[in-house]
């Protein structure tokens, strides 16, 4: 058997066990271990996982991953996603959609703090979609907003997926957030046009607006404002180059502790919930990490990936041609697999291929981190996008009055706008691109 069929069978037997429901990590250590036997034997790979192993889980970089992870269950635990939605609420209540425009801005805001997609969908949607049906939103209207606005959380800072890209590709954990800020804020509008144009042609998914008084915007602000603190806190302090990431990451962490327990939100039980929260998340993703490492060791040693960019270096494709089919790959994987596996997965073998082509003659980094911007964009857009995303099963478990099938027709037009935004952003770097050469 040649190395490449040995590559192509590692890889085909981690997709039938990633098709049987075996958890991912497993699913990708196994095949990695056993092609990586095939090639090199028993001795080596005990070698290998010696040193590679701890060399994984030992960078300090890694540090960042569950001390946001913490801040992020502190702030589910403290109760400050309500605050959110009533703030968000009280500006937007006014318009028609109003509700699931705010549900949209709410996700926004929490996933800028939990940096997790699954953990702002859980918490907002626990939120909003009670009050959504109880002021009569349809169930596909109000399902679709919290599964596809809970998908920010993937690309607004500190996005776990955002930071783990990083430190794959050796990226400054800074610029990458930089660089997601305007792709995101694309997002947020694109959704909102999509809710505007939704409940117009069909009038019946929303009910009339109501405004909100004048006293219940003042005190749903002055709720909002430890949020607005901590934000500013830990990524004004990041972005100043006051502390780095991982310091930002402890501060936040800290002062989401502090403000949950003034406010009275905090007892034990919810703090030891938030750290075994943090620490079986945590624990998750380093699993998936060594798993991607071992098979990602096998399929270097059966020389695929560099027989798949030699490949791409003689097909002479357009730059752009090649990066759109990238971009449909990571669609179609989407629908199999969550997105830190992709990138974990994928990654270390395209990046390389990518970094050898000239786009728009843009440099390395500026390439590294558009790159990077794009595998986050079709994350959010695998989320979402049938057969399976993962926001949509999360949504149909929280409100199980609500056909699944429904949701999918939900979420089609705020598809439509995600791959109007893809689009974009392949076409014109600039927009992932502009922030980071402005402050940095």
């Amino acid at each position: 058997m040649s190395e490449m069929t040995v590559g192509l069978a590692v890889f085909g037997l981690m997709l039938v066990l990633m098709a049987v429901r075996i958890p991912i990590a497993i699913a990708m250590f196994v095949p990695g271990a056993l092609g990586y036997i095939f090639l090199s034997g028993w001795s080596p790979l005990l070698a290998h996982l010696k040193g590679a192993v701890y060399g994984r889980v030992s960078v300090y970089d890694l540090s960042v991953i569950p001390l946001f992870m913490l801040m992020g269950a502190l702030a589910v635990q403290g109760g400050l996603s309500k605050a959110l939605f009533d703030f968000a609420n009280a500006l937007l209540g006014r318009f028609k959609g109003g509700m699931a425009m705010a549900s949209v801005l709410a996700c926004a805001a929490f996933g800028s703090i939990s940096g997790s997609t699954v953990a702002t969908t859980a918490t907002i949607a626990q939120v909003a979609y009670p009050q959504m049906r109880r002021i009569n939103y349809s169930g596909r209207l109000a399902t679709a907003v919290l599964a596809t606005g809970g998908t920010m959380g993937v690309l607004l800072p500190p996005s776990v997926t955002l930071m783990v890209y990083a430190i794959l590709t050796e990226q400054n954990i800074t610029k990458m957030f930089l660089a997601a800020y305007v792709p995101a804020l694309l997002a947020a509008v694109g959704y909102l046009i999509a809710i505007a144009v939704m409940v117009r042609i069909h009038p019946e998914h929303a009910p009339e607006a109501e405004a909100a008084s004048a006293s219940a915007v003042l005190q749903a602000t002055l709720k909002v404002w430890p949020i607005l603190t901590i934000f500013l806190i830990v990524f004004g302090g990041i972005y100043g180059g006051l502390f780095t990431a991982t310091e930002g990451a402890s501060i936040g962490t800290l002062l989401t502790f502090v403000i949950t327990a003034v406010r009275g939100e905090m007892s034990f039980k919810r703090f030891a919930s938030a750290v075994r929260t943090a620490a079986q998340t945590s624990g998750m993703i380093f699993l998936i990490f060594i798993g991607a490492d071992m098979i990602n060791a096998s399929l270097a040693l059966s020389q695929l990936p560099a027989h798949l960019a030699d490949l791409v270096a003689h097909m002479q494709i357009s730059p752009i041609v090649l990066m759109a089919c990238v971009m449909l790959f990571y669609v179609l994987l989407g629908c199999v697999m969550d997105e830190m596996s992709m990138i974990l997965l994928t990654v270390p073998t395209l990046f390389p291929v990518i970094m050898g082509m000239d786009f728009f003659g843009l440099a390395p980094s500026d390439k590294a981190l558009w790159f990077g911007i794009l595998i986050l964009t079709v994350c959010e857009i695998g989320m979402i996008f049938p057969p399976v995303g993962l926001n949509v099963y999360i949504m149909n478990g929280l409100a199980k009055d609500v056909p699944m099938s429904e949701t999918y027709k939900g979420v089609v037009p705020f598809l439509i706008t995600d791959f109007v935004r893809l689009g974009l952003l392949i076409a014109f770097p600039s927009l992932a691109l502009w922030l980071v050469h402005q402050l940095t």
